[in-house]
């Protein structure tokens, strides 16, 4: 841990002797794990360290991480976007669906831990930046009322504030209604997926005018098909925006592009779950 003395230049400003004092009493802790940290709402070097962050190289349109030669396809796209052409621009994400992302973003998701949302926007907008740069707003993906009602809070409504603020870009929070209940997206096949959120979504027509003609970054937490983003992708287009592109805070990895004979090897594992649930 690094202590945060004052600089000559602060010699006479209370509040840094004020801070200063505060960590050698309160030693801010890793706002994962509880240890120590270097400053108050971020990690310690080892869950920062178990984050795999995205980036370079992936799908020039969804994102999609490669991890071998083989899987990026003509002109940089993944085999996917090329063969369902997506109705958004382009889609980043932060971090990998894994152990250590988790740990992060589910209290955040379910947990009322929404101090999580600045970390996690910190690292939003490093990952999309051009996003950021090039938006003219920013619009998260809605919850249902009902849904909104036990939560109490929409967790990517969250993280589009916290994203404004850091990119000094507007964020219309309530730009899109979630029109009807969806069953949980979890363990559905792209296909289901597709289905479940088809006409789930349309824009509030109170702020349809404020999207028309300008370039929207759709907002969430977790992306796995992108069916959600591209229904909301289609209606926003539909209502006016010249284009969409989406930023999440973690994916989950797409196993279309794994490797064939790993593929296999799930399916031979599911299909032995199968037969002894049976």
């Amino acid at each position: 841990m690094r202590l945060a003395f004052p600089a000559r230049t602060d010699l006479f400003r209370p509040r840094h002797w004020a801070r200063a004092v505060l960590d050698v009493l309160l030693p801010p802790t890793c706002v994962t794990c509880g240890s120590l940290a270097d400053a108050p709402g971020l990690q310690c070097g080892a869950c920062f360290g178990a984050l795999t962050a995205l980036g370079a190289p992936c799908c020039v349109c969804c994102g999609a991480p490669f991890e071998l030669a083989w899987q990026m396809a003509e002109g940089g796209y993944c085999q996917a976007c090329l063969d369902w052409p997506p109705p958004f621009e382009r889609a980043r994400a932060a971090l990998s669906y894994d152990k250590a992302s988790r740990r992060l973003v589910l209290p955040f998701k379910h947990g009322d831990r929404t101090e999580y949302a600045a970390l996690l926007a910190r690292k939003m907008s490093l990952a999309g930046k051009t996003l950021l740069r090039e938006a003219d707003v920013l619009v998260p993906v809605p919850l249902h009322r009902r849904r909104l009602f036990l939560r109490r809070y929409n967790q990517a409504a969250i993280l589009a504030h916290e994203l404004g603020r850091l990119a000094a870009r507007p964020a219309l929070l309530d730009g899109l209604v979630r029109a009807r209940t969806t069953a949980s997206l979890g363990g559905k096949s792209a296909a289901e997926r597709r289905e479940e959120v088809a006409g789930a979504f349309s824009v509030r027509p109170s702020r349809a005018s404020q999207m028309n003609g300008r370039r929207v970054l759709l907002i969430d937490d977790v992306m796995t098909s992108g069916a959600t983003a591209r229904a909301c992708a289609e209606v926003l287009l539909d209502a006016g925006a010249t284009a969409v592109d989406v930023l999440v805070a973690v994916r989950v990895p797409d196993p279309r592009l794994e490797r064939p004979s790993r593929r296999r090897k799930r399916a031979w594992r599911r299909t032995e779950d199968t037969e002894a649930d049976s």
